[in-house]
C-alpha cells in the first residue's frame, strides 16, 4: 500500500535560530576549551593558594584545606570531573608537603594528619561531582533550549506559511546541512509480493536514487522513511531529527486529512446535486409526459373523430412536449458534466452569426431580432458549447419577459473595447426588457435549480444560465448579467477573439464554479 503526494518545491529561507551543525560545534568547542584551560588551571593553582598561604601567618591545617577545596571547586566548574581531580590530588600533595609535620617531606607521622588527608580528597572529588553534574546539566540545558528554540521557530513558520511538505524537506536539508532530504514510502512491487521503497518527495539538491545511499535514516512510521543524503548526524541531530520527523509525520497526516475532507465535501455535493434533481424534475417531467401521452391515446383511438385541426393539435402538443424533455434532460446531462469536471470543449475559431443561427432555430420568430454586426470577426469557443449557452440565455429571456421582444446584439471587438485579461475580446448580448432581476440577487441566478418566484413549477428546473456560465468559462469566457435601461435584463456572453491558431490543449479541465 502506498501513498501518492504530489511533489513541488517552494523555496524556504533557512530560519533565523541556531543551526544543528553550530549547536554541535558550540557544545563541542566549549567542552575542549574548558577541559584544556581547567588542567591548566588543575597544575597552576594549587602551588599558587600554597604560595599565598605562606605569606599568611597561621598554624591550622584546616585553613589550608579549605583554602585549597576552594580552588578545586573553581576547578570543577572550568572543566568538570577530571580536571578536579587531579587538583584534588595535587593540593593534596602540596598540603603534605608543605603543611603537615614533618614539613618539606611527603611523608606523614601522625595518623591523624593522614586521615585528615584522605578526607581532603574523598570530599574534593565527591565536590568535584556534584560540580561536575551541575555543569553538564546546565550545558544540557543550553543545547536544549537552543533545540527547543529550533522547534518552535519550525512550528510558528508552519502554520504561518503553510508550509508545504517539499518546502519541510527544504528546510530541513538546510538545517542539517545536508545535500538533500527525501520522503520515502512503502509500496508493494505487486499484490502478494515483497515490498520495495519509493522516493515520493525530495529537496532541493541531488537526487536520491537508492535509500541505502542515504548518510542518516529515520522511520517516521511502517509507511514513510525520511532519508539524509551527504553525511552522517550526531547523537544531538539525531535526537533533533526526531523531533523533525514527528513534525513531518503530522504533516503528511494533516494533508490526507485535507484530502480526506475535500473528497467527502465533493460526494456530499453530488448527493445534494442528486436530491435537487429528483426534487426539481419529478414535475418537469411528468408533465411534458403527460401531455404527449394524452395527445398520442387521443390520436391513436378509434372511438374519437378528430378534425385535421384538432389532430393538429395534438400533434403540435407531442412535439412540443418532447421538445421540453429534450431541453431538460439535455441541461441535467450538461450540469452533470460541469460538476463531474468532464467539460473538455474543442476551441476554435467560431462565427456569432453561425451558432446564433443555430441557437434559436425551433424559437417564436416573431418575438426575436438579431442585430449583430456584419462584421464582427471570430472568438475562439466550442461551436456545441456556445450554441447551448446562447440558446439557454434566449429560451430564459423568452421565459422571463413575456410581453417583450428579446434581441441579440453584439460588439465587433478589438482594441479599446471588451477585454478578458490582457486579451481583446467580443461580446453577445441578449437583451429582454422584463421584470428584471434586483442587484443582490444576480449571482444567486447563477446557481443550479434557481428560477424567478414568480415562475410557475412546470416552466423548468432552473439550469439554463448555471449551464450557460459553466459552458462559458469553460470556454474562458466570462458571462455577465446587465440591467437593460428602462428595465429588464442584458445578459453578456464575452469570449476571446480569435488569432486563427489553435490554442494549446489545457492540462486540467475546467471546473465550474457556484457564485
Amino acid at each position: 500500500m502506498g501513498f501518492e503526494i504530489r511533489h513541488s518545491v517552494s523555496p524556504v529561507k533557512p530560519a533565523s535560530t541556531m543551526s544543528a551543525d553550530r549547536i554541535d560545534e558550540v557544545a563541542a568547542v566549549l567542552g575542549r576549551r574548558r577541559q584544556i584551560a581547567a588542567f591548566v588551571l588543575a597544575m597552576g593553582l594549587p602551588p599558587a593558594l600554597q604560595f599565598v598561604l605562606e605569606l599568611l601567618p597561621h598554624d591550622q591545617l584546616s585553613t589550608d584545606m579549605l583554602v585549597h577545596l576552594t580552588g578545586i571547586v573553581s576547578v570543577a566548574l572550568v572543566g568538570g570531573l577530571w580536571p578536579a581531580v587531579a587538583a584534588a590530588v595535587l593540593a593534596g600533595l602540596v598540603v603534605n608537603y608543605f603543611s603537615v609535620h614533618p614539613v618539606g617531606s611527603l611523608s606523614v607521622i601522625d595518623p591523624e594528619n593522614l586521615l585528615a588527608l584522605l578526607v581532603f580528597v574523598v570530599v574534593a572529588v565527591a565536590v568535584s561531582l556534584v560540580v561536575d553534574r551541575a555543569a553538564r546539566l546546565r550545558k544540557e540545558a543550553r543545547i536544549a533550549g537552543a533545540e527547543a528554540s529550533v522547534l518552535v521557530e519550525l512550528s510558528r513558520r508552519a502554520v504561518a506559511e503553510g508550509n508545504t511538505i517539499p518546502a519541510f524537506l527544504d528546510q530541513v536539508r538546510e538545517y542539517f546541512g545536508v545535500d538533500s532530504a527525501g520522503l520515502w514510502v512503502r509500496e508493494e512491487v505487486s499484490p502478494g509480493t515483497a515490498t520495495q521503497w519509493t522516493l515520493q518527495e525530495l529537496s532541493d539538491g541531488p537526487r536520491q536514487t537508492d535509500v541505502s545511499d542515504a548518510g542518516t535514516k529515520l522511520q517516521l512510521d511502517g509507511e514513510r522513511l525520511l532519508a539524509l543524503m551527504g553525511r552522517d548526524l550526531s547523537a544531538n541531530q539525531r535526537r533533533l531529527l526526531s523531533a523533525f520527523g514527528a513534525h513531518l509525520l503530522a504533516m503528511i497526516q494533516r494533508e490526507q486529512l485535507v484530502a480526506s475532507q475535500r473528497d467527502n465535501l465533493r460526494l456530499a455535493e453530488g448527493n445534494i446535486m442528486r436530491t435537487s434533481i429528483l426534487r426539481a424534475v419529478s414535475h418537469d417531467l411528468r408533465t411534458p409526459l403527460a401531455g404527449i401521452k394524452l395527445a398520442s391515446s387521443s390520436l391513436r383511438d378509434k372511438n374519437i373523430s378528430l378534425t385535421p385541426d384538432e389532430q393538429e393539435e395534438l400533434l403540435a402538443t407531442i412535439e412540443s412536449g418532447a421538445d421540453r424533455l429534450d431541453r431538460l434532460v439535455s441541461n441535467l446531462l450538461d450540469m452533470s458534466r460541469i460538476t463531474a469536471d468532464s467539460i473538455s470543449p474543442l476551441i476554435g475559431p467560431v462565427y456569432w452569426a453561425d451558432v446564433v443561427g443555430e441557437a434559436i432555430r425551433g424559437t417564436t420568430p416573431e418575438r426575436l431580432r438579431v442585430l449583430l454586426p456584419d462584421n464582427m470577426p471570430p472568438v475562439d469557443a466550442d461551436a456545441g458549447m456556445l450554441e447551448r449557452v446562447i440558446a439557454n440565455l434566449v429560451e430564459n429571456a423568452l421565459k422571463y419577459a413575456p410581453e417583450s421582444d428579446v434581441v441579440i446584439s453584439g460588439t465587433v471587438g478589438g482594441a479599446g473595447t471588451a477585454t478578458i485579461g490582457d486579451i481583446p475580446a467580443s461580446e453577445l448580448m441578449v437583451i429582454d426588457h422584463g421584470s428584471g432581476i434586483p442587484a443582490g440577487k444576480v449571482m444567486a441566478m447563477f446557481r443550479p435549480f434557481q428560477r424567478a418566484d414568480d415562475t410557475t413549477p412546470g416552466t423548468g428546473v432552473g439550469l439554463g444560465l448555471a449551464v450557460a456560465k459553466g459552458f462559458t468559462e469553460a470556454m474562458g469566457g466570462v458571462l455577465l448579467a446587465e440591467p437593460t435601461a428602462g428595465g429588464g435584463l442584458t445578459m453578456v456572453v464575452r469570449l476571446p477573439l480569435s488569432t486563427g491558431v489553435a490554442p494549446e490543449p489545457r492540462d486540467e479541465r475546467t471546473r465550474w464554479r457556484q457564485y
